[in-house]
């Protein structure tokens, strides 16, 4: 059961919606988890929300250093830490890099569509793809936490 059929947004898009969405579920999960949503949080965070794009801890680093926000990369790293440890974020492996959750159930693995060309990182959930990974796992005696895929190839705006 796929859960988005156009994941790839149109270039010229409304992302502000987008952003805004990503803000305020983070924010909401937060306080349901009572957890704190530090200023440095909600910051690393807002880099990522404002792309389509996965980025690497240094590449946020340097985006705040624009807004003249200094965080040694350290601190940057905790900050991906926390919201990886809470659901907000996916580690894309391939790209050593990261970038938002965009489904409201936040527990999950999932399939992720790279584009080469403009880096956009769409986010699917199909979940009978997480079962047949899962069960091709199981006969093998491996335990899977989250399936989770990465494909490489070009969106349909860069083809």
């Amino acid at each position: 059961m796929l859960t988005r059929i156009n994941p790839f947004p149109e270039p010229n898009h409304d992302h502000q919606r987008c952003h805004s969405a990503i803000m305020q579920r983070a924010r909401q999960l937060c306080k349901t988890r009572g957890l704190r949503l530090t200023k440095q949080r909600l910051q690393v965070l807002d880099v990522l929300a404002n792309s389509h794009k996965a980025l690497g801890a240094y590449e946020i680093r340097d985006i705040l250093e624009q807004q003249d926000i200094h965080l040694a990369p350290i601190s940057v790293y905790r900050q991906l830490d926390f919201l990886l440890e809470n659901n907000l974020i996916h580690r894309i492996a391939s790209l050593n890099a990261f970038m938002v959750c965009s489904h409201k159930d936040n527990n999950h693995g999932g399939q992720f569509l790279i584009c080469e060309k403009c880096g956009v990182v769409a986010e699917l959930i199909d979940l009978d793809i997480n079962d047949v990974i899962t069960t091709c796992a199981e006969k093998t005696g491996f335990n899977a936490k989250q399936p989770i895929v990465e494909v490489p190839g070009l969106c349909k705006y860069c083809q």
